[in-house]
């Protein structure tokens, strides 16, 4: 059972920054000339992308901190911030936030392979989803908590695919307003990660300080 809450607390946290009901319309607009067998095989693309692209900064986080000599308080308060912003546009769906610019939907456009970009970045795996992911890397110590993560990482990938292989259906039972709903909750969730993260960092912090 404590395994399946790990998950399951990993999952929420990786995929309500992720937020594939916010990538819905772009993902729809993008593929809007497609055949349903391209924009399917586009979607498979993409999903292994962002499955890939965030396990190579959750296996390279550690690595990442050492290198540029960040500490993990450090690497917690940053996340914080990162995951804030970006729940900042999730609660504020008008502003630009997770969408493209009409210039990079126009490019995106006549480009034959969507899968890397923009879908699996920075639509899915932005830097909010990637502070999310060196956070738990920075928090993983046993290989049990690595292959817990590893297997969140896995569940949130298939949990895309699926919302994005069904999101004609999302548009026409939500609509526009429902879409907005979603994004909004899920940024509410996002924001509530984003502070936890600050305080998780703050408190060892001033903890030193106070016990000197």
């Amino acid at each position: 059972m404590s395994e399946l809450t790990a998950i399951l607390g990993h999952f929420t946290s990786i995929i309500a920054v992720v937020n594939p009901f916010g990538v819905i319309p772009v993902f729809l607009s993008l593929t809007s000339d497609f055949t349903s067998e391209l924009r399917n095989a586009q979607l498979r693309k993409a999903t292994s992308f962002t499955f890939l692209i965030l396990m190579l900064f959750f296996i390279a986080g550690t690595y990442i901190m050492k290198f540029f000599g960040i500490s993990l308080d450090g690497m917690r308060i940053a996340g914080g911030l990162m995951v804030m912003q970006a729940s900042y546009f999730m609660l504020n769906p008008e502003t630009q936030g997770r969408k493209l610019s009409q210039e990079q939907v126009e490019t995106a456009s006549h480009k034959p392979d969507i899968s890397f970009s923009p879908l699996a970045m920075p639509l899915l795996s932005g830097p909010g989803s990637i502070a999310v992911i060196l956070g738990l890397s920075s928090s993983a110590t046993t290989f049990s908590d690595y292959g817990l993560i590893t297997a969140s990482i896995l569940i949130v990938a298939i949990f895309v695919y699926l919302v994005l292989r069904i999101s004609p259906f999302f548009v026409k039972l939500l609509g526009k307003t429902g879409l907005n709903a979603m994004t909004r909750m899920m940024g509410f969730i996002s924001l509530c990660i984003g502070v936890q993260f600050i305080i998780n960092g703050l408190v060892p912090i001033l903890e030193s300080i106070f016990a000197k």
